[in-house]
């Protein structure tokens, strides 16, 4: 990661778990990005507090002296106004510039089987691990497209402008992976449906030098099974 370098970065439910995760390490790099944007659902709840008072207090002071500037605020992935909203907000801070890197990561999951999964719990997961992506994808792909052009390197690289989406080998038709363990029908099924709304990502957004790709972090404990919502 030595030769990693980018301006901007802005991860999705970044209140706990994969997406607390990336942003401190993002300002651990040898050289952070000069802006980052984590996101979580609601700085006003007893958790996003807690979050908003450590970040003030513990993270920004720690990692200033290596020039990074981390930005916390609200962003629903489900509402698009609040998608809106966020994408006019980060595009105040980087005056005129572009957003180099989107970590869609925001994602909740109900313990369900074939049997006790419901339309109405298939229909929340797929909002937010789905359509969530889809719409904030959609909302900041002109600051995406800002940035690309600002690399002279041949062909689309990490160092272009990029969408990684979150994603599980849950949604793999080929493995199928812990079934004895964890039917989560909804959740599976919305991540298979993520890893295709990649796929078809990469094919249009692929003349502006976007790269797209779907990640499978592996085995973290995060919480984001053991209740009913997620980051």
């Amino acid at each position: 990661m030595e030769d990693f370098r980018i301006e901007s970065v802005l991860v999705t439910g970044s209140d706990r778990g994969i997406g607390l995760g990336l942003v401190l390490e993002f300002m651990k790099l040898p050289h952070p990005p000069q802006l980052i944007f984590a996101t979580c659902r609601n700085l006003e709840s007893p958790e996003g507090k807690v979050r908003r008072k450590q970040t003030e207090t513990e993270i920004v002071p720690a990692f200033t002296k290596l020039g990074a500037i981390l930005t916390l605020f609200s962003k629903n992935v489900t509402d698009p106004q609040s998608i809106k909203a966020a994408a006019e907000e980060v595009q105040r801070y980087l005056t005129g510039r572009g957003l180099a890197l989107l970590i869609n990561n925001a994602g909740i999951a109900y313990k369900t089987t074939l049997a006790s999964e419901t339309a109405q719990t298939m229909a929340a997961v797929y909002t937010t691990n789905t359509l969530g992506p889809m719409r904030v994808s959609q909302t900041f792909l002109p600051l995406l497209k800002r940035a690309a052009p600002k690399f002279t390197c041949l062909g689309k690289s990490c160092f272009k402008a990029a969408i990684v989406n979150v994603s599980s080998s849950f949604g793999s038709l080929a493995a199928v992976d812990e079934w004895k363990w964890c039917q989560d029908v909804g959740y599976r099924c919305s991540k298979a449906a993520l890893n295709m709304l990649t796929k078809c990502q990469s094919l249009v957004y692929y003349p502006f030098e976007i790269v797209c790709v779907s990640l499978h972090p592996g085995g973290v404990q995060t919480g984001l099974g053991a209740e009913k919502g997620g980051n």
